[in-house]
């Protein structure tokens, strides 16, 4: 499974991460960076990631932080790839919805990915450079093409794991730019996540959380 899952420390680090990234983009402009609908649908806003990204310093990354901007290119591409073979399979608009707006989460990526020179590893649909991650896709499409309760559960699943990943990320690295958006992708994922759960209820389904830790999981609710 994915390296965060490993991680369970990660989430005592969680407040205090969040606070540095809070006030790192205090400023009106920053606010504007996700756009979040009635659905929970949650969209990067581009052309204000890049503008706020202008004003933020760049230099060398540690091996750390390629490694872990590399991995999360492919992990944001994951979300929208195996939301895409769900549709597919159960054209539930859930996963069209949040299908997209994980292709602006991928795109905030790829955008630092161009801002440091380091090379896109994405491949084609279904695809991944990492072997982990291949695997995990194999196995979510694979769970859920049983049901459609099941198919919800595996996208609440894969909005867990991001959150976790992105903890680990945001834990090694120190650098505005880089939280910002990983900060901003956080917030996604926790949208998408009340979006599946809410999905699963009004289908009689009670959820309890897969990875994250139950306070943790909690909380995000309770937003």
């Amino acid at each position: 499974m994915m390296k965060a899952i490993l991680s369970g420390s990660m989430c005592l680090l969680l407040a205090a991460l969040l606070g540095s990234v809070c006030a790192a983009g205090a400023d009106e402009q920053n606010q504007d960076l996700l756009n979040v609908e009635e659905n929970h649908t949650s969209s990067v806003n581009q052309s204000a990631l890049v503008q706020a990204l202008a004003g933020e310093p760049s230099g060398e990354l540690t091996a750390s932080e390629r490694e872990d901007l590399l991995y999360m290119a492919e992990e944001e591409k994951l979300a929208g790839d195996v939301y895409s073979a769900l549709n597919d399979k159960w054209n539930l608009r859930v996963f069209d919805n949040i299908g997209r707006a994980e292709r602006t989460h991928e795109a905030s990526v790829q955008t630092l990915l161009a801002r440091y020179s380091l090379s896109d590893p994405t491949l084609a649909d279904g695809e991944f450079s990492n072997e982990t991650l291949q695997d995990l896709y194999y196995d979510l499409v694979s769970r859920g093409n049983t049901s459609i309760e099941e198919a919800l559960e595996v996208g609440a699943a894969v909005e867990e794991i991001d959150i976790l990943d992105l903890n680990e990320s945001m834990s090694r690295t120190g650098r505005e730019d880089l939280l910002l958006v990983y900060g901003n992708l956080r917030r996604g994922s926790e949208n998408h996540l009340r979006a599946f759960v809410n999905n699963l209820e009004r289908r009689g389904v009670e959820y309890s959380p897969q990875y994250l830790p139950l306070e943790e999981y909690d909380a995000i609710m309770a937003q």
